[in-house]
């Protein structure tokens, strides 16, 4: 079975979802990330964090001084003198002190919780606002899974950290140190004796910590691969199911979901290594402190012995000293799994924006829509050059049609105008201002985008339309599904506007989610209008209706219109024929068909499979 699943694994296939950016990394442990981390707790730290910490420090302290009551008093006093009254006082004493212990830890919990909740919200919220203000490129180069991981499971994974780990921390740190010196105050021999197994420990935890690290790392990478292929799976199912490539499809999750079995548990595994240590190291002490206490008490304090009661208070202690211990080794384990989920957060949030925007960007609030590229360069990588130096021009209320094969730079012309990229080489202007120097918010809100395959969000129809202006009225979201010939569709639906569109407008056909994305992109009042092959899922009747409501619509508003069907851009003032980066020609449907160059070719080729047809 491991064979075959190896043998799958190496197939050109199924290597698809293994994305170079998640790679196992060797680090040693970044003390500077931890307190970077650690900066999210600031906000609280004159609320909520003071709280914690005091009813903490209370309830160490009355169990630091418990043994030494029972040792101490108890024993070598009140029942060695059988003083009852004495032993009565101490019995009400020490039941009030576990009283305040169990209250000051209630609180501690409760106040350690909300502060853990309260950090993680601000970091999901801080990762998630960073990842809407980076670049195309940035989801270029990354599965939607391998993002959701970051947002949703690796910051989950710091709640234990924040909620328990921290405070836990401070408390088992502060009762070691005051067992140690309780210890060698009660008796410096016998504690030299028990502890002379805390230096193998230390040897050995230390040995342990960078494999196990590694082990979280590829815990984290799995989930990423895992959750990448199950998202990919969900929204491609309709394909899978049309190819019935169901079987291939399972396999393949079943390889991955073994690796992420796989890496979680030699996680666990060598994580667990750690406890039955500490129990062992625990037999040893109690071993000595029976054997070495007896004969300490045998010999008598006077002899340099102890008492029955230190050497009951001692294995207290000792009882005690163990458990911090123990539960030092599972915080260390969720350091090192904060560690882990914390360098794939921080990867994301030291992420610049390829499109950086300048801190005097200018606030451009009458733009005309006059749009220049002055010898405009444009490559996605070094070895793709997408524009060649074009220099174009489109005036204030024309409507652009570009057209041209694929990959011959249509999208990208229209990428750059929304300045979802930058130009390599050359300017991209508007109104004669460079787009680097306007702020980004200024520029996406005067200009309106629709795409072949548009999104709809989960909601209602209103609500999907109202995403292009907000603050718009019912009455506007009406009049603008009027205008694109949206009402028609919308009327007849059970709820009307109020209809539930569910997950990506799945109620919807292709064509209804388009209309709805005219509507959407009308009422913003964009001074800009980009159509990317916008009509292309819409029947001819339906195009037919919305080439009248255009042509009312784009008055005074400079359009820019990418299309394959030549029919849709007969009328368009200028037409922009590319071909590798390159503009072939251009001029309006007449001007080109008389030159007959490519544009007419294109023509004559689509009207021949039409007459084919």
């Amino acid at each position: 079975m491991a064979k075959q699943h190896a043998t799958k694994r190496e197939s050109p296939h199924l290597k698809r979802f293994y994305y170079p950016l998640d790679q196992a990394v060797e680090k040693p442990f970044n003390w500077k990330q931890m307190s970077r981390l650690l900066n999210y707790v600031k906000p609280y730290a004159k609320t909520l964090l003071p709280g914690a910490v005091i009813a903490m420090f209370l309830s160490t302290l009355v169990r630091l001084l418990v043994p030494f009551l029972i040792g101490q008093v108890v024993i070598d006093v009140a029942i060695k003198n059988k003083d009852v009254t004495l032993l009565t006082y101490l019995i009400i004493g020490i039941g009030a002190l576990y009283l305040v212990s169990y209250v000051a830890n209630m609180f501690r919990i409760r106040w350690v919780n909300i502060l853990g909740q309260k950090v993680i919200y601000d970091l999901r919220k801080t990762l998630f606002s960073h990842v809407q203000r980076l670049s195309h490129n940035f989801f270029d180069k990354r599965s939607a899974g391998s993002i959701l991981v970051r947002i949703l499971n690796d910051v989950n994974s710091l709640q234990e950290l924040f909620t328990n780990g921290i405070i836990n921390l401070l408390m088992d740190v502060v009762m070691l140190i005051g067992i140690i010196a309780i210890l060698f105050a009660i008796s410096p021999q016998l504690a030299l004796a028990v502890l002379v197994i805390l230096p193998i420990m230390f040897y050995i935890s230390t040995k342990l910590r960078r494999n196990i690290r590694r082990s979280w790392q590829d815990v984290r990478i799995q989930k990423s691969r895992l959750n990448s292929h199950l998202n990919e799976s969900m929204q491609g199912m309709r394909i899978t199911q049309s190819f019935t490539q169901e079987k291939e499809n399972k396999e393949y999750f079943d390889g991955l979901n073994t690796d992420n079995y796989e890496s979680e548990r030699l996680a666990m595994k060598k994580s667990a290594y750690f406890g039955p240590f500490v129990e062992m190291s625990n037999a040893i002490g109690t071993v000595i402190l029976i054997s070495f206490g007896a004969h300490l008490i045998i010999i008598g304090p006077g002899n340099g012995g102890i008492e029955i009661g230190d050497f009951v208070a001692f294995a207290f202690y000792l009882g005690m000293f163990w458990e911090p211990i123990s539960r030092l080794g599972q915080i260390y384990n969720q350091l090192l799994v904060a560690m882990a989920s914390s360098e794939r957060i921080f990867e994301f949030l030291d992420e610049q924006p390829n499109v950086e925007e300048k801190s005097n960007a200018m606030v451009y609030k009458d733009m005309k829509g006059h749009i220049e590229f002055d010898k405009v360069q444009f490559s996605y990588n070094e070895d793709r050059i997408a524009l060649h130096e074009i220099s174009l021009e489109m005036k204030q209320g024309q409507t652009v049609a570009l057209v041209g094969h694929t990959g011959s730079g249509k999208s990208t012309i229209a990428n750059l105008i929304s300045r979802f990229y930058d130009p390599t080489k050359g300017k991209v202007k508007i109104d004669g201002y460079d787009l680097r120097d306007m702020k980004l918010s200024s520029l996406r809100s005067n200009i309106s985008v629709v795409l072949q395959d548009t999104f709809i969000f989960s909601g209602t129809i209103m609500e999907n339309i109202r995403f292009g202006r907000p603050e718009a009225t019912d009455e506007e979201v009406i009049e603008a599904a009027k205008v694109v010939g949206a009402n028609t569709f919308i009327s007849k639906l059970s709820d009307g506007y109020q209809t539930e569109v569910e997950e990506r407008g799945n109620i919807l056909s292709a064509g209804e989610r388009q209309l709805l994305s005219f509507a959407r992109a009308l009422l913003a009042d964009p001074r800009i209008l980009i159509l990317d092959e916008a009509t292309a899922s819409i029947d001819t009747e339906t195009e037919v209706q919305i080439q009248k409501a255009l042509k009312k619509l784009l008055k005074g508003r400079t359009a820019i219109m990418i299309a394959h069907r030549l029919s849709t851009i007969r009328e368009a003032d200028n037409i922009i024929v590319l071909e590798h980066g390159k503009i072939l020609e251009q001029g309006n449907h007449d001007e080109l068909m008389k030159q007959k160059g490519e544009y007419f070719d294109l023509v004559r080729s689509q009207f021949q499979m039409l007459d084919a047809l």
